[in-house]
């Protein structure tokens, strides 16, 4: 029976190893690499490439949005509204006119903030009990900048939430900021 080359030259290898080593120097090498292990992170690396962070794009919305008037579309906090305005209708933009309650749903959004560049969970609630209101053209929006398909409702403007009121009439909606995102 003849050995090959390559098994030659692997039991050649697998000697000298052995011959060159002991059981209590690998266990001496593995206890050395366990210990020095958790200083690795602490070594200078290049960090200063890794926290300039590549800026997000910013959409068609957050480019136009602005922060003085709550009553135009392209207000940040209707990022993702789809409805009339209820500071347009007696109400703010976080409360709604007198003579209707809010529905007890909402929808949700991310908008940034021009002015602090930062974004925020918005919670979209619609004003119910009354028919809609009679507005001018530019408050009622349909800003659906990042919009998710139906088949996530809770992050859906297409929906009348005039759920669970006394009255399913839709009036008007609003848009609270809910906190930070993250």
């Amino acid at each position: 029976m003849s050995v090959s080359f390559l098994d030659r030259l692997g039991e050649k290898a697998t000697r000298k190893l052995a011959a060159g080593s002991s059981r209590r120097g690998v266990l001496g090498r593995i206890g050395a690499a366990i210990a020095v292990a958790p200083a690795f992170p602490l070594l200078p690396v290049a960090r200063a490439d890794a926290a300039s962070a590549p800026s997000p794009t910013l959409s068609d919305f957050e480019r136009r949005a602005q922060s003085k008037d709550p009553t135009k579309c392209n207000y940040w906090r209707h990022c993702a509204i789809d409805g009339v305005l209820c500071g347009c209708c007696g109400g703010g933009v976080h409360t709604c006119p007198p003579g209707t309650e809010p529905s007890p749903v909402s929808w949700i959004g991310t908008c940034r903030n021009p002015d602090d560049g930062r974004s925020y969970v918005i919670a979209y609630r619609d004003c119910c009990g009354r028919n809609i209101c009679a507005v001018p053209k530019d408050c009622d929006c349909n800003t659906a900048d990042r919009e998710m398909p139906i088949y996530r409702p809770q992050a859906s403007n297409d929906i009348i939430w005039c759920f669970g009121t006394a009255s399913t009439a839709y009036h008007c909606s609003t848009a609270a900021i809910i906190g930070q995102a993250s």
